[in-house]
């Protein structure tokens, strides 16, 4: 057997997030059983490199799996492309050695967070349309309180399974582009569930008035999830880069 990586993107809207779950239609579902088909339905199990949840997209995702040495990597590239539905595209695979993980081995993981102010129905699947004028450089004020390795404890989904809440923050701003729309862009080494929409939710709050730019420190000294604002929208959410 041979692992492989496979890099590939998807568009969220149509699956509840990345993992396999019970009555629920997942993307990991959809490519392990369009694997599994190549394989003369023999069951196949993809690892990710992290969850990604119910409407969230991927511009930029790694999964590894052990498999049967591929003969002709580009003629396996265009069957399971073929299979899939067109809300997922594989893009690369490449073999790689037994100790790289998709999960495990990534060093830096990138998120983009998407908002458009005149509506777009081009847009409304892949951005949060908001109509309110909002202070980008006050945002970007509060955004570089991230900065560094904190505790996100009140920017963290509550009752996870996480065995610390530690995260190292590289990158955190606001950029604007020609059109007036915005997006948020944030680099660690790891992400708690659903930060960076608690994260986008509360810098959106210092945009609009309701916080200022100096709560940030206090509302992670707080490490209580009600400090924080609530979570944005799904669908502006994009797991932008994984690096290893």
């Amino acid at each position: 057997m041979q692992r492989y990586f496979f890099e590939l993107s998807y568009n969220g809207s149509e699956f509840h997030g990345w993992q396999i779950q019970p009555n629920a239609h997942s993307i990991q579902e959809e490519i392990e059983s369009k694997l599994s088909r190549l394989h003369s339905n023999t069951p196949v199990k993809v690892v990710g490199c992290g969850r990604t949840d119910t409407g969230v997209h991927a511009h930029h995702y790694i999964l590894h799996v052990n498999i049967p040495e591929i003969a002709d990597i580009e003629q396996f590239l265009m069957k399971i492309n073929r299979m899939l539905p067109d809300s997922i595209a594989v893009s690369k695979i490449y073999p790689v050695s037994e100790d790289q993980h998709a999960r495990f081995s990534a060093t830096d993981r990138t998120y983009r967070y998407f908002m458009h102010s005149t509506k777009d129905p081009f847009r409304a699947d892949t951005s949060w349309y908001m109509n309110q004028s909002l202070d980008v450089s006050k945002m970007n004020q509060a955004a570089k309180h991230l900065i560094g390795k904190k505790d996100f404890t009140s920017l963290s989904k509550l009752h996870t399974d996480a065995k610390t809440n530690i995260c190292d923050v590289r990158v955190a701003e606001w950029i604007q582009e020609n059109d007036g729309s915005i997006y948020f862009e944030i680099q660690a080494d790891r992400f708690l569930r659903n930060m960076v929409r608690a994260t986008v939710g509360t810098l959106v709050d210092v945009g609009l008035g309701k916080l200022k730019p100096e709560d940030i420190p206090m509302i992670l000294a707080a490490m209580d999830r009600q400090a924080a604002s609530t979570s944005v929208p799904a669908h502006g959410l994009f797991l932008w880069k994984i690096e290893y």
